[in-house]
């Protein structure tokens, strides 16, 4: 009862069975969470139980990002998600999107509460919101995670709050949320340095809107990270050296400027690099905090990190909750539409470091779609750093599938970020600067510093046959031979040429 402070909401506590209730056939449905942290779980269960027991239940569901299998997992399986925005990483959830029996729609996240709050999405009938307490006057205290809770608590008619007991009440005072008004009233957003606070450690949200409580102790399924290995660690090395020689050139800080990361095992890897580099009074200002920035905390490196997200791996989990104080006043998680807000990207200088699945030789990257066609996750926040980075960056290794894919093709098979966009490339085997350079220039610089060597000669052919056959034109393409490596692959299971 210390978690609900509210006199005048315990009489909404109920089970999440008669929460789940609350939601209708053709509702559209928001839920907290982000890469997967600070999601509801209980009342998702409960309302699949609903389908297993026979009701016909199809929803629209919107969340801040990816979420668990208690969420994105179990409700694409029985058939209950017939839409999905913005961001996903569920397999049966990628599956069903693939297969085409759920519509996704894959929006940057920066543009994502504002679609709803415009009104582009329709009405938001429920919105779920998993907390760690409720204020005396009802404010909602997130736990894991931020994303877009605010603004579904805004948007939405009814709120079902589940209170969380297995994530610490030390999480609250982390918190600072911040909603921007709809334009023309929209007002300038007052972060001018990463530890700056500008909002309440709550959610404000009228009583009436809360319907449901629910008291669970499901704790968040966040996804393992995997062991750094050699070609992640060369990715990391090259990486700092371009930073040393930017800071030589007097083009950044000896401190360097804010740093973004990307979500996922090789963006940790690459982050977590710098915990061996002289770097030092680093600031974190991301959308996600993984392992790699509670490291860089221990090892004493990192002022203040900023993010909308706390997604520890399951094997520190434990240890990062036990130890928290530790880390408190390091951290602060913010809704996503100020973590990956253009204005505070670009006012603050942030370098983003991204992930790609594959780059042409031209700095247009990929990564989203698998052979052009098959959606991955989505595009997540990275177009929003990417398009107002301070130096904006893209790593991948330079082979996939045991070497059978290069990462490096002439052309990619989808673009998700434009080579006006993308300034350096990072493989394990160098790095390509692309700033300031010609197309052409573009070209020699990543099959020369970023391409595998079993593909050098591919592509250096393909190069040099389409400056021919265009007559040396601005960006020398073969379109009818752009994706032949793609088709390669499909008809043999490698690019490799026979």
């Amino acid at each position: 009862m210390d978690r609900i402070r509210c006199e005048k909401l315990k009489d909404k506590i109920v089970s999440a069975e008669e929460a789940a209730k609350l939601i209708k056939d053709g509702d559209f449905v928001g839920a907290s969470g982000f890469t997967p942290a600070g999601y509801p779980k209980a009342v998702p269960l409960a309302l699949a139980k609903r389908v297993d027991e026979g009701e016909k239940i199809q929803i629209d569901l919107m969340t801040g990002a990816s979420v668990g299998p208690e969420l994105d997992g179990v409700l694409s399986e029985k058939g209950i998600i017939r839409r999905r925005y913005p961001y996903q990483t569920n397999a049966p959830l990628r599956n069903s999107i693939n297969s085409g029996n759920i519509k996704y729609n894959d929006i940057h996240l920066s543009h994502s509460p504002q679609y709803l709050r415009y009104g582009f999405l329709g009405k938001m009938d429920v919105a779920i919101i998993e907390a760690i307490a409720i204020t005396e006057k009802g404010g909602i205290v997130p736990s894991t995670s931020v994303g877009n809770s605010n603004v579904f608590v805004e948007c939405a008619e009814k709120i079902i709050i589940e209170i969380n007991t297995s994530q610490p009440l030390s999480l609250e005072g982390i918190h600072d949320i911040y909603s921007p008004l709809n334009p023309p009233r929209r007002e300038s957003i007052h972060i001018n340095k990463v530890s700056d606070r500008i909002g309440t450690t709550y959610i404000p949200c009228p009583l009436e809107k809360i319907a449901a409580i629910v008291i669970t102790d499901i704790p968040d399924k966040t996804n393992k990270v995997a062991p750094i290995d050699e070609v992640s660690r060369q990715m990391a090395d090259n990486l700092i050296k371009f930073l040393k020689s930017e800071v030589d050139k007097g083009r950044l800080p000896k401190n360097l400027l804010p740093l973004q990361s990307g979500v996922g095992s090789v963006a940790n890897a690459v982050l977590g690099g710098l915990c061996n580099s002289d770097f030092t009074d680093l600031d974190i200002y991301s959308e996600v905090l993984q392992d790699s920035v509670i490291d860089l905390i221990d090892c004493g490196k990192v002022k203040t990190a900023s993010a909308t997200s706390l997604t520890i791996s399951p094997d520190r989990i434990k240890d990062f909750t036990a130890n928290f104080s530790r880390y408190k006043d390091h951290i602060i998680l913010r809704p996503e539409e100020i973590s990956n807000n253009p204005e505070v990207i670009r006012k603050l200088g942030v370098i983003s470091m991204n992930t790609a699945i594959e780059v042409d030789i031209y700095g247009n990257v990929n990564s989203t779609h698998i052979m052009g066609s098959k959606m991955m996750n989505g595009i997540g926040g990275s177009g929003d750093f990417t398009r107002n980075a301070y130096i904006s960056i893209f790593t991948t290794a330079s082979t996939a599938k045991d070497g059978n894919i290069s990462s490096i093709v002439p052309m990619v098979s989808h673009v998700d970020h434009t080579e006006h966009d993308v300034m350096v490339i990072v493989t394990e085997k160098g790095v390509a600067d692309l700033r300031g350079l010609s197309p052409k220039e573009r070209a020699k610089a990543i099959i020369e510093n970023c391409a595998h060597e079993d593909y050098k000669e591919m592509l250096w052919d393909y190069f040099n046959r389409a400056k021919e056959a265009t007559k040396n034109s601005h960006t020398p393409h073969i379109l009818t031979e752009g994706f032949s490596w793609h088709e390669r692959f499909m008809k043999t299971g490698t690019m490799k040429k026979p």
